[in-house]
């Protein structure tokens, strides 16, 4: 019987859930997406102004940084300065509702477009962090705010880790 041993008990397959980094595709995968976004936000009239004068490399080091955040390689904390230098980018920028909420459907429209993983798992776990990181991003950006800047960089993981057909 498929599904069972020859002495009849259910097969114990053992798989192994792959990161968020890896489901997406890896550093090329988020290099793509934010490419794709980030020429997005520079036709948006609502955004483009918080994002008009940012770095040529700008969408690399958002995807190191989402890399970490989603179980990929630390480089964001190795060669970026981690949490704090994240957080010193938001501060003082005055981010509003309306700009985070654009921000966030950009970006997810652009997941769509660079051919990011669409299973309900993995849309969740991404949407989720999305909206989780852009509202922190409006508190840090408020005026006034005084963010701990000795907070670890984050790392989200599945809220329910991916179906995959067991390994033969």
């Amino acid at each position: 019987m498929e599904g069972f041993t020859p002495d009849g008990e259910p097969e114990r397959y053992e798989t192994t859930t792959p990161t968020l980094y890896e489901w997406a595709g890896g550093r090329d995968a988020l290099i793509r997406l934010l490419t794709i976004f980030y020429g997005h936000v520079l036709e948006d009239p609502l955004l483009e102004p918080v994002f008009r004068h940012m770095d040529a490399h700008h969408a690399e080091h958002v995807a190191v940084w989402l890399g970490e955040v989603f179980g990929g390689p630390a480089a964001y904390s190795g060669e970026h300065g981690g949490h704090a230098h994240m957080i010193g980018r938001h501060l003082g920028r005055g981010i509003t509702e309306q700009q985070r909420r654009r921000w966030v459907s950009l970006l997810l429209d652009a997941a769509d477009e660079a051919g990011l993983p669409a299973d309900p798992e993995f849309r969740a776990a991404f949407a989720g962090y999305v909206e989780w990181g852009s509202r922190l991003a409006v508190l840090f950006s408020a005026p006034g705010a005084e963010p701990n800047p000795h907070e670890p960089v984050p790392h989200w993981d599945w809220t329910m880790p991916p179906w995959q057909p067991p390994a033969p």
